[in-house]
């Protein structure tokens, strides 16, 4: 694998990357309120009197969200703190009613862990190990709505105190492309868990972007923070811009800033927000209102007994059924891809000839017609009898994507649209041959061109019969009794 740098004016430069991951907790109340957490419900309706900061109001931690963190970690392979604690984190915002957010900078619920990502689907050797350095779990603030006033803004407080995971890793990342597979892996494994629903576009997973340049192997740069990118394609691409501006910059004669900056995806940059702050500009102290966290040995056995089959093993696991790296790692990239798989194995479907139809036939399908694989008009159960019926030689493969057809168009079973609509293909040899001995007399200058050397012919007499038969006859027969009759 090519090592990625940015060449300038002065030679190569290398790129250093750390992604700040925010994923909302899935859960039904807030971290600290029993308020509801439902994603598009009115402005202001989500709110309670903790919330809001009233006076006097207190909060207590909601265990659902304290489980979900520790599970995440360990689904990271993570230390998992058996006592941590909250802090207050003090700034003045419009949309933080507080005047502080409940954080944990000090003892966070979760230490480090690692993931391992696949940069290049197609090479198995393109395997890098990116460190989390920490999980820790805060309540998110609220939402400032600029566009609803022609002089004011508004400001949503649905979302305030909602309770968040915020993932740092490493500074591991060296390239868009190590960066994109993180963070896609880090999603996959959080549907996986179900600790997030990874919805970017809904803004449950959002990611703060950390990068700096150096001279190949020299010391780090001065980094920038680019806030709130929600989706992989945008997260690669401020790594990309962010690297060439400051690699610009600094051969320019300028210094590189710390700061906090936006992405603007319509022009594909970033700007400037404001100049970055350090932790001791947030005058950070333990949250008087809450006791730390401690936790128990059951509780992490229950957490840890709780956890599903994650990507890594699901994928190890088809490629030990005959299925190839390639459509294993697909087939395991999406949860809801994996849960479908994993039932059309249970119906019986033989595992490589399935892991090549779901990659070819139905994906193609549901790209085609905009659906996803929660919503096929085929079942797990009615793809194995499919299969099925190929595998047994009750139809062939051409007459199998016909039937295909009109199972994604009815939702029938494939037996019963075989039986409706006699689509058995045959394997009566003496039908077959008396199809292949009119198509060899209509075709005698083709007969003696084959018997002359033009083997590529073949195909020709293969085609004539199959069309003849409209596609029902049984391919293996129709090429053994050509090859004989044309010997």
């Amino acid at each position: 694998m090519t090592d990625y740098r940015i060449h300038g004016d002065t030679g190569e430069w290398e790129v250093v990357i750390g992604l700040e991951v925010h994923a909302q907790i899935v859960s039904n109340a807030k971290l600290f309120s029993g308020a509801a957490t439902a994603f598009g419900a009115e402005p202001n309706t989500q709110v309670s009197l903790v919330d809001a900061a009233m006076p006097g109001m207190l909060p207590v931690p909601n265990a659902e969200c304290i489980r979900q963190a520790v599970r995440t970690g360990m689904a990271v392979g993570a230390q998992i703190n058996k006592w941590s604690r909250f802090d207050r984190k003090n700034y003045f915002y419009a949309d933080l009613p507080q005047g502080y957010q409940i954080s944990q900078l000090y003892h966070p619920i979760v230490g480090e862990g690692a993931i391992d990502v696949l940069v290049d689907e197609k090479d198995e050797d393109s395997v890098k190990r990116i460190g989390i350095e920490r999980i820790h779990i805060e309540q998110d603030a609220g939402k400032l709505m600029h566009d609803q006033h022609p002089t004011m803004s508004y400001v949503d407080l649905n979302r305030s105190g909602v309770a968040l995971m915020e993932i740092v890793s490493r500074p591991d990342m060296r390239s868009p492309a190590e960066t994109g597979a993180y963070l896609r892996k880090l999603r996959a494994i959080l549907r996986y868990v179900g600790s997030c629903d990874g919805n970017m576009e809904e803004g449950s997973m959002r990611a703060d972007v950390n990068v700096s340049v150096r001279k190949p192997g020299g010391e780090l740069g001065t980094r920038t923070e680019t806030k709130n990118v929600n989706s992989v394609r945008f997260v690669m691409a401020v790594v990309e811009h962010e690297a060439r501006r400051q690699v610009e910059l600094i051969e320019s004669g300028g210094k590189v800033a710390q700061e906090t900056r936006l992405f603007d995806p319509d022009k594909g940059v970033t700007r400037v927000l404001r100049s970055k702050e350090d932790a001791h500009d947030y005058r950070y102290f333990p949250d008087p209102d809450l006791l730390p966290v401690e936790l128990d040995e059951d509780f992490l056995v229950a957490c840890r007994e709780s956890l599903p089959e994650l990507p890594d093993a699901k994928r190890k696991r088809f490629e030990g059924l005959g299925i190839g790296a390639y459509n294993a790692s697909v087939l395991t990239a999406e949860v809801e891809i994996a849960r479908w798989f994993d039932q059309l194995l249970d119906a019986g479907a033989p595992p490589p000839q399935a892991a090549n139809w779901v990659a070819s036939e139905l994906f193609g399908a549901l790209n085609r017609t905009g659906r996803t694989i929660e919503d096929s008009p085929v079942t797990p159960t009615n793809a194995a009898e499919l299969l099925s019926l190929v595998a047994d030689g009750t139809i062939s493969g051409s007459l199998a994507k016909q039937v295909f057809e009109i199972m994604l168009d009815t939702g029938q079973g494939a037996a019963a649209i075989v039986e409706e609509r006699g689509l058995k293909q045959t394997s009566d040899t003496g039908e077959i041959d008396a199809i292949i001995d009119g198509i060899l007399a209509a075709n005698a200058d083709k007969v003696s061109q084959y018997k002359a050397g033009k083997e590529a012919l073949f195909g020709f007499f293969v085609g004539q019969t199959m069309k003849a038969m409209g596609g029902k006859a049984n391919p293996g027969i129709v090429n053994e009794r050509l090859k004989a009759k044309l010997s």
